[in-house]
């Protein structure tokens, strides 16, 4: 890319950074992610500022996260002249992004893979006033965060995503539109918040459940501290069998059974 080349630059793989070549797929996440003019935007990775740019353009403000201070020219360079647009260094994952301000009302991003999981699970509920995510991540973590019960794949992520939002967009996205290459095929998914993100006593308890996938789901949750006959107890008050496993659970079914257990964080 231009800028690459202007600046000296090569990606550095070791923080994920694949950037995104194709601004049709750039205009396809602000459309997909419904952003306004009164809409401010979280953008995690904002890496040359492609998307940023476009985020500016069309949200009244962009939060752009980045790690990589070599980025610094560059991004300053794409963002002359929009001032809607702030960058924020660090690593967003340590960063406190409850103190943004003005606070996210979306999270529009090509989110660094080693992070995206975590990133959007913890929005959720650090970013109250989020309403939509619309990111690019690997193909199988979008697989995961959809898994439906009793899939391979379904796990904590897809319990706590699932409770506090539904997807609304999905698309493939192919290897050659980033350079470098990554090693995975991608994907395009928009989220629009249905509900708060779950109570820490809900977390603590899906997080418990998964922890020992191979287990019970009542096993797991002894493994946890819990009584073993009350956690029986409580699986049966929900309907299920002693033996069930933690993937046979419904989404809803974790907030009734930490509710059943009154489970604490």
């Amino acid at each position: 890319m231009r800028l690459l080349a202007a600046h000296g630059l090569r990606p550095d793989t070791d923080l994920g950074q694949h950037f995104l070549l194709d601004e049709n797929l750039v205009d396809l996440a602000v459309r997909e992610s419904g952003v306004g003019p009164d809409d401010v935007v979280l953008e995690v990775g904002a890496g040359l500022g492609v998307l940023t740019v476009a985020l500016a353009r069309a949200a009244g403000h962009v939060h752009a996260v980045e790690v990589d201070r070599r980025l610094e020219g560059a991004l300053a360079e794409a963002l002359a002249g929009l001032p809607n647009a702030s960058v924020v260094w660090g690593d967003a994952m340590r960063l406190p992004l409850e103190e943004l301000d003005p606070a996210p009302t979306a999270v529009v991003a090509n989110l660094p893979y080693s992070i995206a999981t975590p990133l959007v699970v913890e929005t959720l509920w650090r970013l109250p006033a989020v309403r939509s995510w619309c990111v690019m991540v690997q193909r199988e973590v979008v697989d995961r965060w959809l898994a439906p019960p009793g899939s391979r794949l379904y796990g904590a992520p897809s319990v706590l995503i699932r409770l506090t939002a539904e997807p609304v967009f999905r698309r493939s996205v192919g290897r050659e539109v980033f350079t470098p290459r990554p090693r995975v095929d991608s994907a395009l998914v928009a989220l629009r918040r249905v509900a708060p993100g779950p109570a820490p006593a809900v977390r603590a308890l899906v997080r418990a459940a998964f922890a020992a996938r191979r287990k019970t789901l009542v096993n797991a949750l002894a493994l946890a501290g819990c009584d073993r006959a009350e956690a029986a107890r409580a699986v049966a008050a929900l309907g299920h069998p002693a033996t069930v496993r933690p993937e046979a659970l419904a989404p809803a079914d974790f907030p009734a059974l930490a509710e059943e257990l009154r489970w604490t964080a």
